[in-house]
């Protein structure tokens, strides 16, 4: 072997000479002249010459600095974690200064303890054991000092460490730090005793191979990490698609957030307890989940303490995570449980789940399995806690939202009881349809010099004139045509006799213009007439939006015309109401969205727009009653014209309308003065000569453009375009004073 000396180089190199022995095994550096006789004499009686400590030369060192970075690129290749390039940076060390072995202590960042590093569990993390004070001084004295220590056993100093160590003679004790001065760790080398003490020379190597191997380490720390936070990302989001799909009960969300939360920091045990705000409270419904993902946890409705209480109730009442390595030497743990349970509690990592800025509950993990819970344990916990805050707060709504519903559902049936007709009353109408009935399909008819029990009879003898009952069922349609009746609300105007009136205007012009629209057409546009304005309040979708109505919260625009709709489903919803009840399924579903359809089509504000479509269409000759765009245009038209009919009555008719219109205007302007709100002068009681004005505007405006529109595409209709003409001249003359009312 070459031998490089540093020191009197001829001296050393003469004696060596004289000596050749001893060049078999060994190698001189940085040697003392004083002292290399000494020292060969020393080596000269030692019988194990392998295992003493050698000098290295500088070029063998460089060599073997080399085979270290080789090795340990291998290692960070092959297993890139923080535990293996420090265990491989032991064994390149130890083997660089003859020692016998090494022990490696990991570094607690939130304390000066020292964790003895015993090996990897198969999830690859490390499995380590809190070293006892009084059992590693000179680690710790090392670590917070961060400079190294030569030791041998005749050391005074430290002689009591070395009884706690009966075969080890001799130890070398160093830091390993980042760059940034952090600790990660501290090594200690140790020979036995028949080995020579570590040399000034050993104590560089060992530092030259830890500067080399920070490299590594920091490498594998940051492949760690990545490693980690890939793994934890990945568990989070399987996290999450698990727990927010069982959002419908604490029951089923609680045990798997405990699960999970037991798998993420590998715990022995974990409860939740969540926080009763009123009470001032932690309480739990399942307490404690084991170390079976199956198990469903340990059912205790009945635990309750106090805020403040115990570990979980001091982290519910200062939001603060706490993380316990001996809990029996913490004053707050509560030893009671355990006397109970035969369980022995070690560790604990308590932390609160927030919602925002208030604390909802607590989730405690009892005993890490392998060691204790780390400040990496408490990172990963403190991202999964975020989204188990947000499914407990979102299923605490659930719960809500389903009592409420539970509660709406209950009301709804005690509405319908009172909204839906009597079985009395069916069979009372049921002899008054075999009656002679008086001609009412005419644009002409006055609904005013009957009653509303021959109306219903009149609405089902319409249907059945229309359809016939081959496909519809007669007891089911008069109970149906009963509960519209009465679903139609007692005001001034938009009322059952209203809805009568629209839908008798729709038979009529169904009976008159036989070809023009499809039976599944005719079915829904005469079932639209009969219930476009059901529960209708005798206000405007404006006076809705303006005093922040429920229903103008639920239906952002055509608010009325989407609550009608919405009352006829309720309504053949009902048991023995649902006069469609024998129709396919594609029927079924067309007729309810071409009802749908009609019935949104009354509010004016898509009546305009819809005009004007048509009138582009019907001037460039391009309407066609092929297109099913056309046809829903020309339906929606249809509603209105109906609708409007009232228009179209007979002066006698239409004079008695407008004073039953005007009155639920005026009911109108009274609600928005008393909300401090000045009412249109149309709607203003104290302005009663505005009718005959606004009725001029509004025929002329509205009406008389519609039937003219209709007239051009449906001919028959033109009586209903002659009526509104007529009655628009009376107005103007009674505007002009011409006239008197």
């Amino acid at each position: 072997m070459e031998i490089f000396l540093d020191l009197n180089e001829i001296k050393i190199k003469e004696y060596l000479q004289n000596h050749p022995e001893f060049l078999d095994n060994y190698v001189l550096s940085h040697v003392e002249p004083d002292h290399i006789q000494t020292w060969l004499e020393r080596k000269k009686n030692d019988k194990n010459r392998d295992l003493c400590a050698v000098s290295i030369p500088k070029s063998c060192m460089h060599s073997e600095s080399h085979q270290m970075i080789q090795d340990l690129s291998l290692t960070l290749q092959h297993q890139p974690t923080k535990y293996d390039v420090l265990v491989e940076l032991g064994n390149c060390i130890s083997s660089a200064i003859n020692a016998d072995g090494f022990t490696l202590f990991l570094a607690d960042e939130g304390d000066d303890s020292l964790y003895i590093y015993m090996g990897q569990n198969a999830r690859g993390e490390a499995i380590l054991t809190l070293a006892k004070t009084n059992e590693v001084e000179v680690p710790l004295y090392v670590a917070r000092q961060r400079k190294a220590i030569r030791l041998s056993r005749n050391n005074g100093d430290y002689s009591n460490y070395f009884k706690k160590k009966p075969k080890i003679g001799h130890i070398l004790c160093q830091s390993i730090q980042q760059p940034d001065g952090k600790l990660i760790a501290v090594i200690e080398f140790f020979k036995h005793e028949s080995g020579y003490a570590f040399q000034d020379e050993d104590e560089d190597i060992a530092y030259s191979y830890i500067i080399w191997g920070g490299i590594a380490l920091h490498y594998a720390i940051l492949c760690m990490n990545m490693n980690k936070n890939k793994k934890l990302n990945d568990f989070l989001l399987m996290v999450v698609r698990s727990i927010f799909q069982d959002m419908v009960s604490m029951e089923l969300l609680v045990p798997k957030i405990m699960n999970y939360a037991q798998r993420l920091v590998d715990a022995d045990r974990a409860s939740l307890f969540l926080v009763d705000s009123k009470q001032q409270e932690l309480y739990a419904t399942v307490f404690d989940v084991g170390n079976d993902e199956q198990q469903e946890g340990k059912s205790s409705p009945d635990i309750r303490f106090k805020m403040g209480t115990g570990i979980a109730g001091i982290v519910a009442e200062t939001g603060k995570t706490e993380n316990i390595k001996d809990a029996y030497s913490d004053p707050r743990f509560n030893h009671e449980i355990d006397k109970q349970t035969g369980y022995k509690t070690k560790s604990i990592l308590c932390m609160p789940l927030f919602n925002q800025t208030s604390i909802i509950g607590v989730v405690q993990m009892v005993n890490k399995r392998n060691g204790f819970f780390t400040e990496e344990d408490e990172k990963a916990f403190e991202m999964f806690a975020v989204y188990c805050g947000l499914a407990v707060h979102h299923t605490k709504l659930y719960d809500k939202i389903r009592k409420s519903e539970q509660k709406y559902k209950v009301a709804l049936e005690v509405l319908s009881y009172h909204s839906t007709c009597a079985e009395s009353e069916v069979q009372r109408l049921v002899p008054q349809l075999d009656n002679q009935f008086p001609i009412i399909d005419d644009y002409h008819f006055n609904s005013f010099a009957y009653g509303d029990d021959d109306k219903v009879c009149f609405a089902v003898h319409m249907f059945e004139d229309l359809f016939g009952l081959r496909r519809f069922d007669r007891q089911c349609l008069i109970r149906f045509t009963l509960t519209i009746r009465k679903n139609y609300r007692n005001v001034p105007y938009h009322n059952w006799s209203h809805g009568f009136s629209v839908a008798n205007t729709m038979y009529t012009l169904i009976k008159k213009t036989s070809d023009v629209f499809r039976p599944i057409e005719c079915l829904a546009l005469y079932i639209a007439a009969l219930c476009h304005d059901l529960d209708h309040r005798g206000k405007n979708n404006k006076f809705m939006a303006d005093t922040e109505s429920p229903l103008a919260a639920i239906y952002s625009t055509s608010t009325m015309e989407h609550h009608h709709f919405n009352q006829t489903v309720a309504i053949l919803q009902n048991d023995g109401h649902n006069i469609f009840s024998k129709l396919s399924y594609q029927e079924y579903k067309q007729a309810l969205s071409l009802i749908k359809h009609c019935i949104l089509a009354t509010d004016l504000a898509l009546f305009f727009p819809n005009k004007s479509k048509l009138t582009v269409l019907i001037e460039t000759e391009k309407f066609t009653w092929s297109s099913k765009e056309h046809r829903l245009m020309i339906q929606g038209i249809v509603m209105t014209a109906s609708d409007l009919s009232a228009s179209a009555k007979p002066w006698d008719v239409q004079e008695k309308t407008v004073k039953i219109i005007f009155e639920e205007f005026y009911d109108q302007g009274d609600a928005e003065r008393k909300a401090g709100k000045t009412p249109i002068p149309m709607m203003d009681r104290e302005q009663p000569n505005e009718q005959a004005n606004s009725q001029v505007g509004f025929l002329s405006g509205i009406c008389l453009p519609c039937y003219k529109t209709l007239y051009k595409l449906i001919p028959e209709t033109k009586p209903l375009l002659d009526m509104v003409q007529f009655n628009l001249n009376k107005w103007r003359k009674i505007a002009a004073n011409e006239e008197t009312l």
